[in-house]
């Protein structure tokens, strides 16, 4: 079941990054954001309403409950804003490759931290998964995204990092909360401390976008927080589930990677299309093993 659970998430996900990218294109980063949370929380509400209405102010009614979910807040923002940014300028057939390589970085916590061992299925899955990214980054170096040149790059790349942490601060809160209560919450924080950053930056600047950008509405904007919601909620209860196992659970998300891939080709019509097919393709290998594997 927490498979399946991955795989919806993985898919909405995917959307979530086309309609990301279309939000942000020629836009104010940093109001989509704030926007994006704020419909986040809303989707979220029934949720915090309904406990509160019944006396319960959540995370078992204890402060230091909701200091974890302000802390879980925070890591997400930090991954957010370096990934919006970083979605805003560089190829989907790029940035999305370097999103998926966070199982890297969550399979070394996985293994160190919660104690998870792998069978071979599984490993030989992850291997060729490692193996296919490597060689998109390759790809994306030759359309002059280099480590050396590109600050955009460097922000997909700490996107990445902060998400890697939150996959395994994830595990960790779960063993406590209920998968609801954690995104409703957090949900919640994220507004109120972005709205607050908002602020800040308009009484200390006239542009609150690092990159600049006026702000203009889309409807694409509503829909990143519907996909994402729906993600998130897929991914916390396949954490929940007994055995779930957060190095493939985060793995398999992953394979949203294949969902704005396919966009950036057939619409964006980006380059190098053959080379990166042949490299997507290793990575459905390598979720289809990783998928036998856990059953």
């Amino acid at each position: 079941m927490w498979i399946i659970l991955a795989l919806l998430s993985a898919l909405c996900l995917g959307f979530y990054d086309i309609f990301k990218k279309i939000s942000v294109k020629g836009n104010n980063v940093t109001i989509v954001l704030m926007l994006n949370t704020l419909f986040q929380t809303m989707l979220m509400s029934p949720v915090l309403i309904g406990g509160i209405l019944h006396g319960n102010f959540g995370l078992n009614n204890t402060p230091e409950g909701h200091l974890l979910i302000l802390i879980k807040a925070l890591i997400v923002l930090s991954s957010w804003l370096l990934g919006y940014f970083a979605i805003k300028h560089l190829p989907l057939t790029i940035q999305g490759p370097i999103n998926a390589s966070r199982p890297v970085m969550v399979l070394v916590g996985a293994l160190l931290i919660f104690g998870e061992r792998l069978n071979l299925l599984q490993w030989t899955g992850i291997l060729i998964g490692f193996a296919s990214l490597y060689f998109i980054s390759r790809i994306g170096s030759r359309e002059g995204f280099s480590l050396k040149h590109s600050r955009w790059l460097w922000m997909a790349i700490g996107a990445t990092i902060f998400g890697a942490i939150s996959a395994l601060y994830d595990k960790y809160l779960l063993q406590f909360y209920l998968p609801l209560e954690v995104q409703a919450w957090y949900s919640l924080y994220q507004c109120v401390i972005m709205t607050a950053t908002l602020l800040l930056l308009r009484r200390r600047s006239s542009s609150i976008s690092p990159d600049g950008g006026k702000f203009h509405w889309t409807w694409a904007i509503p829909l990143i927080s519907v996909f994402l919601t729906v993600a998130d909620l897929a991914y916390f209860f396949a954490l929940s589930v007994d055995g779930a196992m957060i190095s493939i659970v985060s793995m398999v998300r992953r394979g949203s990677v294949i969902v704005p891939f396919l966009y950036g080709v057939f619409i964006l019509h980006e380059r190098n299309v053959r080379a990166k097919a042949v490299d997507l393709a290793l990575l459905f290998v390598s979720l289809l093993l990783l998928v036998i594997g856990s059953r």
